[in-house]
């Protein structure tokens, strides 16, 4: 699936592997960046949906809001526009990395 960055300190992290705004540990830019090529690499939903340690989920009350996991405490907020009706294959759109609480 193709990957687009609405927030440019995310692609910022993403090429340079730093960033002002996200102070976060070396270890979570480390997932951050492996988390972005799987999503790269999934072909539809489906290759989301079987690897466990992502946790891929949609967002309450959100209809095209998505997120993965990163670790314990922080998620990656995404945007998916749907190229099918079956909602199997789309456009990725990645908005944050946030704190999670609940899981």
């Amino acid at each position: 699936m193709q990957i687009n960055f609405e927030n440019r300190e995310l692609k910022k992290l993403y090429e340079t592997g730093k960033c002002r705004k996200y102070r976060i540990p070396e270890k979570l830019i480390r997932r951050f960046l492996i988390v972005v090529e799987m999503l790269k690499a999934s072909d539809t939903i489906y290759d989301l949906w079987k690897e466990p340690s992502l946790n891929f989920e949609r967002l309450r009350g959100q209809e095209h809001s998505y997120s993965v996991r990163l670790d314990r405490k922080y998620r990656l907020e995404m945007e998916i526009e749907w190229e099918n009706e079956e909602k199997t294959v789309g456009e990725i759109f990645l908005k944050e990395i946030s704190l999670h609480y609940g899981d």
